[in-house]
């Protein structure tokens, strides 16, 4: 039996969970989980394009929130120099 009921794409799943965690550690760590949020959040968008797959918002989400991570890890970066 087949589910009509549309479901989050994995890549989404992970995008929002790497830009997250992204904030939550390191200058160095933190930028190569906003480049993994980036790279799962734009495999998502094009996921969500399918009918019975759900997640576009939430990977344009992470798309928006590893930008705003690979800032905050430059931050950190230059906070950690000086």
């Amino acid at each position: 039996m087949e589910s009509n009921k549309a479901s989050f794409s994995i890549p989404s799943i992970l995008a929002i969970i790497a830009a997250i965690l992204s904030f939550k550690v390191g200058a160095i760590f933190g930028l190569i989980l906003a480049a993994l949020a980036f790279i799962f959040g734009a495999v998502g968008i094009v996921f969500a394009l399918a009918p019975k797959v759900r997640g576009g918002g939430l990977s344009i989400l992470a798309v928006i929130l590893s930008f705003i991570g690979v800032i905050a890890a430059i931050i950190k970066a230059i906070m950690w120099l000086f």
